[in-house]
């Protein structure tokens, strides 16, 4: 079943928290919504659960109107960042716990734990106590728990950031494959871009309580509405530059690019040029279309290397195989690939159309 939001709006005294005007989230998605700190999607999944209660507008689930409704009566199941394990608990009584609370019988409740743990590979450590567990088993711990009530929603409060980076990415694979096991709607919320685009079906990119852009993972880091979003993704994220428009092409700095400019901008319009580090070209010799730039930093990051550069005053990041060795003071010279650059208006941020 669908979960719709229909003008959401939740206020803390005079400032609004969270406001979405219209929002629906499919039956069987893994949906994201995405933000720096403050920005509501934590209310938002509160929201959602019932956690609190909205200042106007309402959530429907299928036919159901889970507004009035509180958190046990909305079936779903809340994962959070901290675990919330019970220590006096072994992993079993742990993941018991939900179906002793619904009166779940003997049997019954033990064949459902016995699955969940089968399912998160628990069954060897059901006798032992959250304190014998590492990170990740807790973790796993927390997503039986929400299993075995068989909700129709899964609700997720940054459940991996207390992770390190490598089980942080295992743990990324064995969410991404239970939810395609389980074929329920799970609701996440992170900070991380690469979590939402890794993990997520859609996105919804939040800012000071309202959505920016939603769409797949594709869509927001191809085609960000707006300098925001553009800027939220990538890593090392997007170059944002000044351009002007002039007859024939754009210039940027002390360099001109003999590019279109996006439908409707005359000769002298101020635009924001985006364009994404890996969409910057490096040769070691002159071109045509190639500009000289110099090297200024280098960072190693595996097989990759993230340039710093200086070009017609301009500063700009770009990404270069590892093998070819670049070098603080080194000339390279750079082409932006024009079937990449995104243009957005300089006061508003928004996207121009090309």
């Amino acid at each position: 079943m669908d979960l719709r939001l229909d003008n959401l709006t939740k206020q803390f005294g005079d400032k609004p928290a969270v406001e979405i005007p219209s929002l629906t989230i499919h039956d069987g998605e893994f949906f994201t919504f995405v933000g720096p700190s403050g920005c509501g999607k934590s209310t938002t999944l509160n929201l959602i659960a019932g956690l609190e209660t909205p200042t106007a507008g309402s959530l429907r689930l299928g036919d159901r109107d889970l507004t009035p409704l509180t958190p046990h009566q909305r079936d779903v199941a809340f994962v959070f960042q901290s675990y919330a394990l019970y220590p006096h608990r072994t992993v079993f009584g742990n993941l018991a716990f939900p179906l002793e609370l619904a009166r779940t019988p003997g049997k019954e409740l033990r064949r459902r734990v016995e699955e969940a743990a089968a399912r998160l590979n628990l069954t060897p450590l059901l006798d032992k106590y959250p304190r014998q567990l590492s990170g990740g088993e807790r973790q796993r711990v927390a997503l039986g728990r929400a299993m075995v009530r068989q909700p129709q929603l899964f609700l997720f409060d940054e459940p991996l950031s207390n992770l390190d980076a490598p089980l942080r990415a295992q743990m990324r694979k064995e969410l991404k494959r239970l939810q395609k096991d389980l074929g329920t709607t799970f609701i996440y919320v992170t900070h991380d871009q690469e979590e939402a685009l890794s993990l997520s079906d859609r996105i919804a990119v939040m800012r000071a309580g309202r959505i920016q852009q939603c769409g797949t993972p594709r869509e927001i880091y191809d085609q960000p509405a707006n300098a925001f979003v553009a800027s939220f993704f990538g890593s090392p994220p997007i170059n944002l530059l000044e351009a002007t428009v002039e007859p024939d092409g754009l210039r940027l700095g002390d360099f001109r690019l003999p590019v279109s400019p996006p439908t409707g901008a005359m000769a002298g319009t101020k635009l924001t040029l985006g364009i994404r580090p890996e969409h910057i070209r490096l040769q070691a010799e002159p071109a045509p279309a190639a500009s000289p730039a110099r090297v200024t930093l280098v960072e190693l990051h595996g097989g990759q290397n993230y340039l710093e550069l200086e070009a017609g005053g301009l500063r700009l990041t770009a990404v270069a195989d590892a093998s070819a060795a670049h070098q603080p003071g080194q000339t390279v010279h750079i082409q932006l690939l024009p079937d990449h650059l995104l243009f957005f208006d300089p006061t508003t941020g928004v996207r121009f159309n090309k």
